[in-house]
C-alpha cells in the first residue's frame, strides 16, 4: 500500500518541480484549452474596476454581477473555495470560512492561521452569514439552497455578490475548462492576475506532460471508479475526471458513466484504475479503496491489478476541484504513465 502514498506526494511536489524529461512548449490539446477558456478570460486581466463577472442563480441560468472593487469581506465555503482563496494570496480578505473536508494542504497552512475558520458549523445558514457583514460569497451550488443561505437574489438585492463553482451548477460537461474559467474569474475578481495566471501555467503544464508522454509510449486505458452500497459507479467523459483523463491523452474505459458491472470491468481490463474516496479526513480510506479492488478474487486476472496499478483518487481532487485540479491531475499522470 506504500504506493499510494507514493503516487499523492508525487503529484504535490510535481507542482513544483520540473520533469527531468524534456516536453514540448505546448501540445495543440493545450493549446485549443488556452484558446478555449484563458485567452478569452484572461483578456479582461487587463482591465480595472468595474469589472464584470457571469455567475449562476440556483436555477442555472447566468446572471451578470459587477464589482466596483475588490472584495474585503469575503465567506468561503467547502475545501476548494477556501484553498482557492489562499492559493491567490487573499487570506486577509476572509471574514468566515467552513467546510473542511480535511487539512488545507501544507503549503497554504500558514495562510490558513490568519483566517476565522468555524469548525462548528460544516455549512453556515443564512443568519450566521448575515452576521459577518460580507460583500462577496464563494461556495458551491448547493449551499445556496434555500435550506442554507437560499437563492442568489437575496444576497445581490442586499450588496453581497456571489459566484457559484461552474462545476457544481453544470449538471453535464464538468471540465477542466470550468475550473480554469473559475480560477480566471477569481484573478479578475480580486485583481489576483499574476497569481491566477500562474496556477494556470501549472495546469497546462500537467496537461503538456500528459501529451508528452501519450506521444513516446503505448496507448493506455484506464477508469475511475467509485464502490458504492449499490455497486460500482465510473465517471464518465462528461465528468471532470474523465475530462482529466481524456485531456492526458489516455483512453478512457467506460466513458458513458454509470453503473459498472464487476464483469464488465474484466472485460475492459484497463491498464489502470482509480478508486474515488471521500472520507479524506481518514488515511486508511485511501487503503481500503485500493484494496476493495486489489483484494477482490474476481479481478486478480486484470492487468491493473497484477502491475499494482491501482490507484486512490481523493474526491476533492475531482470534484469541482479548483486549486486541486493540479493535484488530480498530477495523480492521474503518474499512475497512467509512470508507475
Amino acid at each position: 500500500m506504500r504506493k499510494i502514498f507514493t503516487l499523492i506526494l508525487l503529484a504535490s511536489t510535481a507542482l513544483t518541480a520540473c520533469s527531468s524529461q524534456e516536453v514540448p512548449t505546448y501540445t495543440t490539446q493545450t493549446s485549443t484549452i488556452k484558446s478555449e477558456t484563458t485567452n478569452v478570460q484572461m483578456s479582461t486581466l487587463d482591465t480595472y474596476y468595474p469589472v464584470t463577472i457571469t455567475t449562476y442563480n440556483y436555477d442555472m441560468e447566468p446572471v451578470e454581477i459587477t464589482f466596483t472593487e475588490a472584495p474585503k469581506n469575503v465567506v468561503a465555503v467547502y475545501q476548494n473555495s477556501i484553498e482557492t482563496l489562499l492559493a491567490l494570496g487573499l487570506e486577509d480578505t476572509i471574514v468566515y470560512a467552513s467546510g473542511l473536508d480535511h487539512e488545507v494542504k501544507d503549503e497554504y497552512a500558514q495562510a490558513f492561521t490568519k483566517i476565522p475558520y468555524s469548525s462548528d458549523t460544516y455549512e453556515p445558514d443564512a443568519q450566521t452569514v448575515i452576521e459577518t457583514n460580507p460583500d462577496f460569497i464563494l461556495s458551491w451550488y448547493v449551499l445556496f439552497d434555500d435550506s442554507y443561505l437560499g437563492d442568489v437574489d437575496y444576497w445581490h438585492e442586499n450588496g453581497v455578490n456571489t459566484y457559484m463553482l461552474q462545476n457544481t451548477c453544470l449538471t453535464s460537461n464538468r471540465t477542466i475548462e470550468n475550473e480554469i474559467i473559475d480560477i480566471s474569474n477569481l484573478g479578475v475578481i480580486f485583481d489576483a492576475k499574476r497569481e491566477a495566471f500562474l496556477l494556470l501555467e501549472e495546469i497546462y503544464y500537467v496537461i503538456e506532460r500528459g501529451a508528452y508522454y501519450a506521444q513516446t509510449m503505448p496507448p493506455q486505458s484506464t477508469i475511475v471508479i467509485e464502490i458504492t452500497n449499490d455497486g460500482i459507479i465510473a465517471y464518465g467523459s462528461e465528468t471532470l475526471a474523465g475530462d482529466m483523463i481524456l485531456r492526458l491523452d489516455a483512453q478512457l474505459m467506460h466513458p458513458q458513466g454509470g453503473v459498472l458491472t464487476y464483469e464488465q470491468l474484466v472485460s475492459y481490463n484497463p491498464d489502470s484504475i482509480f478508486v474515488v474516496y471521500r472520507d479524506s479526513l481518514d488515511d486508511a480510506m485511501a487503503i481500503t479503496a485500493v484494496e476493495q479492488i486489489a483484494n477482490n478474487p474476481i479481478l486478480q486476472n486484470l492487468t491493473a491489478v497484477q502491475n499494482d496499478k491501482v490507484f486512490a483518487m481523493p474526491l476533492n481532487n475531482i470534484h469541482a476541484s479548483e486549486v486541486r485540479t493540479i493535484n488530480g491531475l498530477n495523480i492521474f499522470l503518474e499512475g497512467i504513465y509512470l508507475n
